[in-house]
């Protein structure tokens, strides 16, 4: 997209609002903590120790209100602690001429290299950042530097005691992510019963994964019902594609996918129940419709694969009634057992390390972490060197709006730059002005800011720009105690905020990072992730009583990372104003979208080998090791293809999966879903190709469903083997 196009698209971004609030409840005692901070430092030390106080306090707040699933007091206390070092080093710095621009490079650099542990601990290292430049700025002895850092730190103490004291929806976070994956699974079984093919969003199960991952602190402490459900939840996906399959489940047509249907109805609102009663914590119930779609009939209508997907449905759902209910009474069969082992998240105190060796590892070429720390710590250091040159007493907001700007995409960094800028126009304005008209004192000014500070997290979710709003106006009534004139003082804030975000903008153009030119390698990784992991599987059928689950797991995991990493760099590289394919020729918009097909018909694949997966006592299928093993070499042959700009050709690994098969034929037993598994894989692979090769024959700019059907007469002679092996 051209500059003038993208600048466009990302300034209404910055400035959209949505019809959306933070809770009101936690809003409210944020500011609460804030008040009972900022009102008794107030009486007993004056104006500069109430500023270090507020400022701790309130962005210990906003760290509470960040996407995390750790506890809110942990978060608190870790940025309480941030604010109190920050403003320490700043203030022995800053007696020192000429340290503390070198300080700010070091400090911003290690704010950016903290964007390698998430997007909390980012924003919470950034906002350290801004309190310093802040704080530093009222002239105090390095002798009360220490007095200053520990209100800082106390800031963040009082917010984790007013969350301890106040609870507010307690396990809230973590019920939600597993009721959402509850619900999406849910709506995944209703889009089965009319399409077959239907591919499910692994990212509801990717985010009850990190949630259900605790400190040893929430260990102790967490609902007994939320124990094991997210497991089944992983074990019940599976299984409603096997059910719905029409090549390696229920027949495509009569009585066995009215019966599949039925099923899959029944599930569906099981799996609502469900969510529902996880969300509310409410005991759940079964809905008489339901258990009788799931009740087994009195003739078998499914048989073979079809049937064993059914049986295993109903105890997978029968286990998870009994987990959320230890008092329901079981209606459906015989609950099978459940997977084990928790996720471990460690705390603050084993986190250090942890951070470390993770921050560590970014140091190398071509980290974008890395370059966004670099571009961090220039931006902001520029920034603040020439604000300083300007000599104007408030230079220290461009450095402030540089590194609230900043951010590690194009996108984020232009919208919040254009938001950041009419939000603190608007903000100092309307302070501005009721400071000229009202003249409150001490008191009314502290009470503005913690009104101001109560509703820039109320509006967390609205948008930036109104959020920013409240955040200048309650910085003016902070430090309105100072005496100075304000009409003065907002027009060097208001020059200043347009320096720091025009030098970030700037800054950002020069030493950008694009993700367009990162899409082949993301594409490439997803690719050789989904063949790891169907290799997996069929080393599973190779060796039964061998079979390592959390290898499946750890396949299955890596794959949806790579999955959440494309669609995550082509979301970002749709709003960067480069032209596609100047980084990347071998990969057009059309061939991206045509491959993220092919690619969720390979992971729907895959998913249905590993909803099959015989039990520890079956008999291994020769050859399906070796068979996986091709599979994974052909698609890590295949990314490498696709960073290399050349062709991918599929046809030894389809010769190979022919012969294995006319193998299979020879071979005692049911294996039909190892011969339709394997030919869904090739054709998967195949239609890959098609996507991403414009050479391949026959599939030039075909998309994929048209592939599906060409693709019909060749798998028609599969397919009524398959048939017969039902039969």
């Amino acid at each position: 997209m051209p500059w003038l196009a993208a600048l466009r698209h990302t300034g209404r971004a910055g400035l959209r609002l949505e019809r959306a609030l933070s809770d009101p409840v936690r809003a409210v005692r944020g500011g609460l903590a804030v008040a009972l901070v900022v009102f008794p430092v107030l009486a007993i030390g004056g104006p500069r120790p109430a500023t270090s106080a507020a400022m701790g306090a309130f962005i210990a707040g906003v760290a509470t209100f960040q996407r995390s699933f750790r506890p809110r007091p942990s978060l608190a206390l870790a940025a309480g602690l941030g604010l109190g070092v920050s403003t320490f080093f700043g203030y022995l710095a800053v007696s020192v001429p000429g340290l503390f621009p070198v300080l700010l490079a070091v400090w911003a650099f290690a704010a950016g290299l903290a964007w390698s542990l998430g997007p909390t601990a980012g924003v919470v290292a950034t906002n350290t950042l801004t309190v310093m430049l802040v704080v530093v700025q009222l002239p105090v002895s390095v002798a009360t530097a220490v007095a200053h850092a520990l209100l800082c730190a106390l800031g963040g103490g009082v917010q984790a005691l007013v969350i301890t004291l106040w609870p507010v929806k307690n396990w809230g976070a973590q019920r939600d992510a597993l009721a959402d994956a509850y619900a999406s699974l849910a709506d995944y079984a209703r889009r089965l019963r009319y399409d077959p093919h239907a591919a499910i969003d692994p990212d509801p199960l990717m985010t009850a994964r990190h949630a259900a991952a605790l400190t040893p602190w929430q260990q102790r402490r967490r609902p007994p019902e939320l124990r094991g459900l997210r497991g089944l939840a992983e074990r019940i996906r599976p299984t409603l594609a096997a059910i719905a399959d029409p090549r390696l489940g229920a027949a495509a047509e009569g009585p066995e996918r009215d019966r599949a249907r039925e099923l899959l109805s029944g599930a569906a609102q099981l799996l609502d129940v469900l969510a529902r009663a996880i969300r509310t914590g409410e005991p759940p119930s079964y809905p008489g419709s339901a258990t009788a779609a799931l009740a087994a009939p009195a003739r078998p209508v499914l048989g073979g694969p079809a049937l064993r997907a059914a049986r295993r449905l109903t105890t997978l759902l029968d286990r998870a009634f009994g987990t959320l209910d230890q008092n329901t009474e079981s209606t459906l069969e015989t609950p099978i057992a459940g997977s084990g082992g928790a996720l471990v998240r460690p705390g603050l105190a084993r986190m250090v390390p942890v951070a470390v060796r993770t921050a560590r590892h970014q140091l190398r070429a071509g980290s974008p972490v890395l370059r966004h720390a670099l571009r961090l710590s220039g931006v902001v250091t520029t920034a603040y060197v020439l604000a300083r040159l300007t000599g104007l007493h408030h230079s220290y907001w461009a450095a402030m709006t540089a590194a609230m700007v900043i951010r590690p995409d194009f996108g984020q960094t232009y919208s919040r730059g254009v938001a950041r800028v009419v939000g603190t126009l608007v903000g100092v304005l309307l302070a501005t002005g009721v400071v000229e008209l009202l003249h409150p004192g001490d008191w009314a000014a502290c009470a503005l800011a913690v009104l101001c500070i109560t509703g820039a997290y109320l509006t967390l979710r609205t948008g930036y720009a109104l959020m920013t709003t409240c955040v200048s106006a309650y910085v003016v009534f902070l430090l309105g105690m100072e005496p100075g004139a304000p009409l003065e003082t907002a027009r060097e804030r208001i020059l200043m905020t347009l320096l720091g975000g025009a030098v970030a903008l700037l800054g950002y153009a020069l030493f950008p990072t694009w993700e367009t030119a990162r899409l082949p390698e993301r594409t490439a990784e997803w690719i050789a992730a989904l063949g790891r992991y169907a290799a997996t599987v069929l080393a599973g059928y190779g060796d039964p009583a061998g079979r390592d689950p959390q290898a499946v797991r750890g396949a299955l995991l890596d794959s949806r990372e790579a999955r959440a990493a494309f669609l995550l760099a082509r979301e970002r590289a749709a709003a960067e104003p480069v032209r596609h394919g100047a980084h990347s020729p071998q990969l057009s918009r059309g061939q991206l979208g045509r491959a993220r097909e092919a690619l969720g018909f390979l992971s729907r694949a895959g998913l249905l080998l590993e909803a099959h997966l015989p039990t520890r006592q079956a008999d291994p299928v020769p050859g399906a090791a070796e068979f996986g093993d091709l599979v994974a070499q052909a698609t890590a042959a295949a990314g490498a293809a696709v960073l290399t700009g050349t062709a991918s050709d599929f046809g030894p690994l389809r010769a190979a999966q022919r012969a294995w098969e006319d193998e299979l034929d020879q071979l005692p037993g049911q294996l039909e879903v190892v011969r339709a598994g394997s030919r869904l894989l090739v054709q998967a692979l195949e239609e890959l190709a098609r996507a991403i090769n414009p050479s391949v024959a026959g599939g030039v700019g075909l998309p994929v469903e048209q592939a599906h059907a060409d693709r019909g007469g060749q798998v028609e002679a599969g397919d009524q083997r398959t048939h017969r092996d039902r039969q």
